[in-house]
Parts: C-alpha cells; structure tokens; sequence
C-alpha cells in the first residue's frame, strides 16, 4: 500500500474517526468540533475544512456530488430556534459515542436528557417529534404494499412486532440495530448528522449503517433533502435485513477503501441511484427498494409515475448520472434483482478501480485485510479452504456419499 494514498480503517473501533459531518446547515454546532467540517464555497465545489485523523486542521477540496446527499434544508426548521437547540442536544450523543458503547436510548420518559445508570444518556422525543413519525408511517404504510419491494414489506411486518414499529411510537437503535445484527451482520451507529462521503462508505465496509437520531421539521413531514430516523429506520433498516442486498452495500463499502476523491464521487453517485433511489423488478412490475423513495410519500409516487425516465441499471452509465439532491430526480435506473445489482457492481469495480491491491474483511476480527503479498493470499486461501472444506463435507452428506 502507498503512504500516500488515502487513509481508511482497518477495525471498526477506528469508524470512531469517521463521523465528520457536512455542517454547512448546522450552524449550532461548535465549528471547532473535532468532527465537524465547513464549507467555502467555489461554484460546485467546496473546500471542505475539518481535522484530520491526527488532529491536524486540513482543509481538502470535495466535489458537490461526492456528497451523499447534500443539504438543503428547509428554511422553517432552520429558522426554529427551538429545532435547532434539538438537533444540537442529540447531535452531542453521536459524537460522545464509542464503539463498544450501548446505542443511546430515546424513552418517553419526562426529563429532556437523563442517565440511567449508564455512561450514554437517553433522550426523550418530544410530542411533535412523535406526530411527524405517525404522519409520515401511516401515510407509507398504506402506500408500501403497492409501490415497495416485498422484501421491504414483509421485513417492515416483522419489526412492527419485534422492535416496537409503530405509528404512535419511534423504535430505540439499540434494539433495532440487535434485530439486524441477527439477520444480515450489520448494525447501527448514531450520527450527528450528514457524513462525508467517504466516512459514510467507509462505515458500510465493517457492516456499519451510520445512523441519525432527530426527526425532521414537523412544517414538511413528508420530504426531508437530509437523513432523519424516519429516513434511516423507514427506509434503509427493512432492505438492511436482506441478506443479498447487505452484501452489496457492504462491498461499496469495501470498495472505497483507499479509493481516490474521483472513485469516491463515483461510487457515491452509484449508492445514490440504488440505495437511495433504486427501483427493481419484481413479479413483471417496478417496485421501489431504495431507502429515499421509502421515507418520501411525494417521491415514491412520483418514481412509479409516468413522469420520470427509467433506465436499466448499468453501474459505468449510473456512476456519472447527474441527479436532483432538492427536486425529485427525472432518472432512475432499475435492476433486474438484488443479486443482478451486486454482480454488476463487482464487474465495474473489477474493471474500473485503480488501487493496486484488494482487502477483504474478516467477521471474526471485524477488521479489514489488505491482500498485497503472496503471503497473505496463501494466508486468505487457508481460510477459503476451509470453507470449501466445509460445503464440500455438506454436500456429500446430502447426496449420502458420506
């Protein structure tokens, strides 16, 4: 591996240096946070000034589409004092929190902030918190049968009754992210807020989701231009749950490690098109699976509509695909199944990569390898022949060779 080329972690303790926020619309927070970064503005592109791993001031230029979702928010929740000091008191739990540490709780309990014999405090959501998520879930719910995935909607059924999805009730992450770790590996992290493109894709590699916590402005509860946990717990946790499409997000995040600003921006604008807006096929019809369109009444049905252009899904085309970051989008590119997604991901970034080496990572250890010697290949073959070994063994016991 060069020494030059861009730092990522090698554990999931080290996701604790990959929480710096885009925090050109969060003007409550201290600008000196170690984890905040601020925008100068260059036409499309920012210079985005933050620290770096070391805790030295940097400051790199980053392209406007290189950011996931970049944030226009809407006036009125800005303009709310009241909101603002909200966002502020929960974006303070996300950047106190360490991995190993228990995901903060929100209760309804009522004291705004409280500990509860433990080192991270819980929050309360407040009435007006709780009515947006209502508005917003029973409007979905009744529109998710026609219009989302099956999938979506048989594992939405499954968390209403194991972890407390409801109309009249936010669920906790903590139990949330333990309903997920059981069925694909990942699990949640709390975030202040909109994350670098390159911190958010780094998190997916180790199985991570990195998770905000506040709800959007109740002035418009059914579109919101950044992540909320309606948009998180709504849209990403149910698709989340599959195991095919796990696989696929982990490996864009895996193969961002190491990547240039340029592979960054392009594997941003990939996620952008499938797991933020993806539409696939399912049963000779168009469903949605994209965590956008899932959390967005307006958009869902406006993806399904006539209106907009749908394209089929080829990453090379998809990855420099302009796209609408405040209107709905007028592309959107389908896929014939989770599996195709993932298969056509794995060309493109076979073919189109640049760095000189691969990683891989190790569930066991939850870090990430870097396979550049002969040696740590033949170390990485042992263990795929163990596993070769294994299904070999099964398949003979069921032919009954065995």
């Amino acid at each position: 591996i060069n020494p030059l080329d861009p730092w990522f972690p090698r554990h999931i303790s080290e996701l604790d240096h990959c929480t710096h926020i885009i925090a050109k619309y969060e003007p409550d927070l201290d600008s000196d946070h170690p984890f905040c970064v601020s925008f100068v503005s260059m036409d499309r592109d920012f210079w985005i000034r933050g620290i770096d791993r070391e805790g030295k001031r940097s400051q790199t230029l980053l392209s406007l589409t290189s950011i996931l979702c970049v944030v226009c928010v809407n006036g009125q929740g800005f303009l709310d004092p009241g909101y603002r000091q909200r966002r502020k008191e929960i974006a303070d739990i996300a950047f106190t929190y360490k991995y190993g540490e228990s995901i903060p709780r929100v209760t309804y309990n009522e004291s705004e902030i409280r500990t509860c014999g433990e080192s991270i405090p819980r929050v309360t959501y407040n009435e007006s918190e709780i009515r947006t998520w209502g508005e917003v879930y029973k409007e979905l719910r009744r529109l998710f049968e026609s219009h989302a995935c099956r999938t979506h909607v048989d594992v939405l059924t499954l968390l209403e009754k194991e972890c407390g999805y409801a109309s009249d009730n936010i669920p906790q992450l903590q139990d949330v992210s333990l309903f997920l770790k059981r069925r694909t590996g990942f699990t949640l992290r709390p975030a202040a807020g909109l994350l670098t493109a390159r911190d958010f894709l780094a998190s997916l590699a180790f199985r991570v989701f990195q998770t905000t916590q506040y709800v959007r402005h109740d002035s418009n509860p059914h579109h919101s231009p950044e992540p909320d946990c309606i948009h998180e717990l709504i849209g990403h946790v149910p698709i989340l749950a599959d195991p095919t499409f796990a696989q696929f997000s982990q490996e864009i995040g895996l193969a961002s490690l190491g990547a240039s600003d340029e592979e960054i921006e392009k594997f941003a604008t990939l996620y952008w098109f499938t797991v933020e807006f993806g539409l696939c096929k399912e049963n000779n019809e168009i469903k949605a699976y994209g965590a956008g369109l899932l959390s967005s009444y307006g958009e869902l049905k406006h993806s399904l509509s006539s209106k907009p252009e749908l394209r089929a899904f080829e990453p090379e085309a998809t990855a420099v695909q302009p796209y609408q970051d405040v209107e709905y989008q007028d592309v959107y590119y389908v896929a014939d199944s989770f599996q195709d997604a993932k298969d056509k991901f794995r060309e493109y970034v076979k073919s189109k990569l640049a760095r000189r080496y691969e990683v891989y990572y190790d569930s066991f250890t939850d870090s990430v390898h870097i396979l550049d010697s002969i040696d740590k290949l033949h170390s990485f073959g042992a263990k795929l022949k163990a596993d070769m070994n294994c299904m070999n063994t099964a398949l003979g016991r069921l032919s009954g060779t065995n």
